[in-house]
């Protein structure tokens, strides 16, 4: 039956949805955690000592934190396999341009997959940057992460690959929110208006304040 499902296009879209949802209420936690930079390096340090011991003494130290991250590995290739074979099939299924001109679609729809792209790239750099260290600018120091922060976002570099990112997410939220309603069935004539406020809400929201982080360290205000 999975199989059946996986197989079926609409089984794929499904999959994107719920994937992208699952990754939607991570960026939500994180954007928030993120913000708690702006009230001083010892509140954001203990905030990241504390994501590694939620669930003691049932988890051990950082269990629920890997638990995260599995979840979040496992939504992240499911979200881009079914993206990428999804995007296959509709090549496969229409091998040469419409003789008619259809109506040019969003901003938004037309860089949804170069969006995924620049995100998925982010993600590496990201992981590089702030949680291995590998790529970190000035000397990575580990269980201190307000300091890595701002020896990242003190670099040209490091905020425009940040911020553009960032802007690739909001566009990406936007349209992904709004598409995967419609694919769960949320979709009416009568939500159509709510359910396109709250995407443009969350797409803005996110996009602010994960962007007011590099803007904070460039202007002094986080330091």
């Amino acid at each position: 039956m999975a199989r059946t499902v996986w197989d079926s296009s609409v089984g794929k879209k499904t999959v994107m949805a719920v994937s992208g949802l699952i990754m939607l209420l991570y960026l939500v936690a994180h954007m928030i955690g993120n913000l708690k930079i702006y009230f001083g390096a010892g509140e954001f340090d203990h905030y990241a000592h504390w994501l590694r011991t939620v669930g003691e003494p049932l988890m051990h130290y950082e269990w629920t934190l890997w638990l995260i991250r599995v979840v979040l590995v496992v939504a992240v290739v499911a979200h881009a396999v079914s993206a990428y074979q999804l995007s296959r099939r509709d090549i496969r299924a229409r091998p040469s341009k419409y003789v008619h001109r259809k109506r040019r679609p969003s901003y938004a729809t037309r860089t949804m997959r170069w969006g995924g792209i620049i995100l998925g790239l982010f993600i590496v750099w990201h992981l590089l940057d702030l949680t291995t260290g590998t790529v970190h600018p000035g000397g990575f120091q580990e269980g201190h992460p307000y300091q890595n922060v701002v020896d990242t976002f003190s670099t040209w570099y490091g905020n425009v690959v940040y911020i553009v990112a960032m802007l690739a997410l909001g566009l990406h939220v936007r349209h992904g929110f709004w598409s995967a309603a419609q694919t769960l069935g949320a979709g009416s004539r009568t939500r159509d208006r709510a359910l396109k406020t709250v995407a443009d809400v969350l797409a803005l929201a996110l996009t602010a304040g994960f962007v007011s982080v590099p803007v904070g360290v460039m202007t002094g205000v986080v330091s």
